[in-house]
């Protein structure tokens, strides 16, 4: 089976979370996958190996408290930008905008570098 195009993967990685469906995501991480979570800041959570970052993901995408809503998705060969909005309860102060930057290979996430626009600890 030919490997999915990264336009192909950010899709069925956004599709996890919007719908919350973290069983999409069991066939779209590399065993080598790295990730750096946006919390807690400075720097956010290091989460290395499929293992972990499937876990990670897992955890958010099944989590209907809230909600995903990727705002613009750029591809660039093997590299993706994924502009987001998060929203973590019904107020219109309970969301924060952020931004992750990814890397595919083979059809894989290898890596996942996620930014937002908050210095402090998400509720």
């Amino acid at each position: 089976m030919p490997s999915r195009t990264t336009a192909e993967v950010i899709d069925l990685f956004n599709r996890a979370f919007v719908t919350h469906a973290p069983e999409i995501l069991d066939d779209l991480v590399a065993d080598d996958c790295v990730m750096e979570a946006v919390q807690p800041a400075p720097d956010g959570e290091r989460v290395e190996g499929g293992e972990a970052c499937l876990a990670f993901w897992r955890a958010l995408a099944d989590d209907r408290a809230t909600q995903f809503s990727p705002e613009n998705v750029t591809v660039a060969g093997d590299r993706a930008t994924i502009r987001w909005r998060y929203r973590y309860g019904d107020g219109p102060a309970d969301s924060v905008r952020g931004v992750n930057l990814m890397r595919i290979r083979d059809g894989l996430i290898v890596e996942a570098l996620g930014y937002s626009k908050t210095d402090g600890v998400l509720s």
